[in-house]
């Protein structure tokens, strides 16, 4: 796994032997503690972010949550968190009911819109980490994470049940890092995985199949435009587009080297991302070309959520300017 993906995202896993391959460590007799509230929260890199109806709810470093109700004007730090490690992605069904997920497979739940949250499921003895999560409605949902860590619910998170993936088109075992679920106008969910595939499913996590883009490399973000074009982005600047439903792929100049960490559709169809070294990439002609710039301090961003006509991006040290 890329070294920049560990130190820059703090994804993977909790240790860079783990991110490597080694066998996962255990912690016996470790307690989650709760996020600490601090003023210094807004500066904690944020991994995961999701619209909760008008609200922007982004989590990262330390367990921290944060809110903001002004289209990101300002933000502040959700009530109670009851866990401090590293959360990286976070999906709500609607403004109130929310899950966010991390590592040592930790799974939470609101359903204040963020304010306070609660654990669903943990596992202490394996730091297994979790990428993404999606919930498709306030009852079904599915998180991703590592080494094809599948995990889907029917009931709001009351049960996880893990599931286990097919056998790759290339044979062996399915243990690809999966780092980040997307669904399209039709409900179709996408997940962006290592070794350049993206794997599919129509029924909500219950069948899937692989879609090899052509591509060897990680992808870490992807998104589905209203229009049904599928993007997927990845190391050094890798970008990869589908117009139909990811059964044939192209790729896309992105003009970066900059490993690409996220992407959104705008209101107004303008896709934007985001990637390392501070790249930043606009496409007015629905992901066909970009046009790239880098923000003067190379601060490394790590996402962006769409707020109207603009973009607010994240990044390893927090809220990044607009």
């Amino acid at each position: 796994m890329n070294m920049k993906f560990l130190t820059t995202l703090t994804l993977a896993c909790a240790t860079a032997a783990a991110c490597a391959g080694a066998a996962p460590g255990t912690a016996p007799g470790l307690t989650p503690q709760p996020a600490v509230r601090s003023a210094y929260a807004v500066d904690a890199a944020i991994l995961g972010v999701a619209n909760a109806g008008k609200r922007i709810v982004g989590v990262g470093d330390y367990g921290v949550v944060l809110l903001s109700d002004d289209q990101g004007r300002t933000f502040r730090q959700a009530r109670a968190v009851p866990v401090s490690s590293t959360l990286t992605g976070v999906s709500f069904a609607d403004e109130r009911n929310g899950w966010a997920v991390g590592h040592w497979g930790v799974i939470l739940r609101t359903t204040d819109g963020g304010e306070t949250w609660t654990v669903q499921r943990s596992d202490t003895q394996e730091d297994r980490p979790l990428f993404s999560v999606h919930f498709f409605d306030d009852k079904e949902g599915i998180a991703v994470g590592l080494w094809s860590l599948v995990l889907v619910t029917r009931d709001g998170g009351a049960h996880w049940q893990p599931l286990s993936l097919p056998t790759p088109p290339d044979g062996g075992k399915a243990d690809r890092n999966l780092l980040s679920a997307f669904t399209d106008a039709h409900g179709n969910l996408y997940v962006a995985a290592e070794r350049g595939m993206v794997l599919r499913s129509e029924d909500r996590g219950r069948s899937w199949h692989y879609l090899d883009t052509g591509y060897k490399g990680s992808f870490w973000s992807g998104v589905a435009l209203r229009n049904g074009v599928v993007l997927v982005g990845g190391l050094r600047g890798s970008l990869y587009r589908s117009a139909d439903g990811g059964n044939h792929w192209q790729a896309i100049d992105s003009g970066v080297k900059s490993s690409i960490t996220g992407m959104v559709e705008r209101a107004d169809g303008v896709v934007e991302a985001v990637g390392l070294d501070g790249a930043m990439l606009e496409s007015r002609d629905g992901g066909l070309t970009f046009k790239a710039r880098q923000r003067d301090d190379r601060l490394s961003l790590t996402g962006v959520i769409g707020a109207g006509n603009e973009v607010l991006r994240f990044s390893k040290r927090g809220i990044a300017a607009r």
